[in-house]
């Protein structure tokens, strides 16, 4: 059995909402800020060329991913202010909703390609990208179901119930494609089941069938094998394959240790394509330098060790679902901000995937802002049990490992 209490929970107080500023963590929501602020203006320095070409209007980018973080921002604020028992009794509707808009994507004459990949709903401006609210979903879902999982009977069908929507999900990702975001799925999984204590010889079980599933996947798609080849040798095709590579290598290398400073970067210009969306880093990089990009990792890793951290005292409260699901959104988060970073310093193959709370996209922008509001509900709910001042938690048996 797993090494989550999933049994014991003590009641959260009546008090739903997040009010008084004890009751805030302004360590997570002010780091969390800072990456949103730097990604607006990293976001609008990297896209004032490409704006005023494309549409004529050089703050175009600027003022949607405004609009975007604003809207996260209220849809956050809806998230602290709702109890996790209520996200808890949902999280089946919610992956059902999701997998029923990622079917919708599919369809002709709905979904909107972009690329070669049809990925969007929507219409006009306004567009929203289903694969980013399934992984919230699903994560959801994978944590509700395994903090029901008390007996080791139990937790067999939970885990085969979560498989089997994972492979459902995965499917619908990869027929977008949208491979990044299936990885980012299928290894926040992984790692879910292994922090919750899934015995060892289930979990390598799983862990080489997931990883056998995902090489035959990239070797099946000629596209997906030239990029897990290319990026080894980029510079051997400059002008082709490894051309955004090697455009992004060429921002690092000019940025040095401090930049050229903010908006003077030339690979922007029309050299590193998607340059606000997957490759903000490599212009951040180019503009402001190496200690620039190191405090952006050191900005993540926080959020990713504060979510374990919030994570792990609501398991000692005896909370499943909560230090479940937080650890879930610290798994999610800091392997997307992995793989995006490893994407710009060309050491992982390219993906599309945006780096959280910073690169250009709307439902992207949005879902972030969401996973951070729900740490900090996590954190409020588990404050509360233990009061505000410190005071212990109230009590709850625990029933140790299995």
């Amino acid at each position: 059995m797993g090494s989550i209490d999933t049994a014991a929970r003590a009641p959260v107080p009546a008090a739903a909402g997040l009010r008084g500023p004890a009751e805030w963590d302004f360590a997570l929501l002010g780091v969390a800020a800072l990456l949103a602020a730097l990604g607006l203006i990293a976001v609008y320095s990297a896209s004032i060329t490409v704006a005023a070409r494309s549409v004529g209007d050089s703050e175009y980018y600027l003022q949607r991913q405004a609009m975007y973080l604003a809207l996260g921002v209220l849809g956050g604020y809806f998230f602290t202010q709702t109890r996790l028992v209520l996200w808890h009794r949902l999280a089946g509707f919610a992956v059902l909703g999701a997998t029923v808009l990622l079917v919708l994507v599919l369809l002709p004459g709905l979904g909107i390609e972009v690329n070669g990949a049809a990925r969007w709903l929507g219409g006009g401006g306004l567009r929203v990208q289903p694969s980013e609210l399934a992984k919230l979903a699903f994560l959801m879902f994978a944590a509700a179901r395994l903090s029901e999982a008390d007996t080791p009977e139990l937790l067999r069908e939970r885990m085969l119930v979560i498989l089997v929507s994972l492979g459902i999900i995965g499917a619908l990702l990869l027929a977008e494609p949208d491979f990044g975001s299936f990885v980012v799925l299928a290894a926040a999984t992984g790692g879910l089941l292994f922090l919750y204590g899934v015995r060892w010889l289930y979990f390598i079980g799983l862990g080489a069938t997931g990883l056998a599933a995902l090489a035959a996947l990239a070797v099946a798609s000629p596209y997906r094998l030239a990029r897990l080849t290319n990026f080894l040798h980029p510079w051997d095709d400059p002008f082709g394959a490894g051309f955004q590579l090697t455009q992004a290598l060429i921002a690092f290398g000019r940025g040095g240790w401090f930049g050229v400073g903010l908006g003077n970067s030339v690979q922007k210009l029309f050299y590193l394509p998607e340059a606000h969306t997957d490759f903000l880093l490599a212009v951040l990089a180019e503009e402001l330098g190496l200690f620039a990009v190191l405090g952006v990792i050191g900005l993540f890793g926080f959020l990713v060790i504060r979510a374990f951290t919030i994570a792990r005292r609501a398991a000692a409260n005896g909370d499943g679902f909560a230090a479940l699901l937080g650890y879930g959104l610290g798994l999610t988060i800091g392997f997307q901000a992995f793989v995006n970073l490893g994407v710009n310093m060309g050491v992982l193959p390219t993906k599309g995937l945006t780096l959280p709370l910073m690169s250009y996209g709307g439902t992207s922008l949005v879902v972030s802002c969401l996973q951070i509001a729900l740490l900090l509900r996590i954190d409020h709910e588990q404050r509360m049990r233990r009061g505000v001042n410190g005071a212990p938690a109230m009590t709850a048996q625990r029933r140790g490992r299995h």
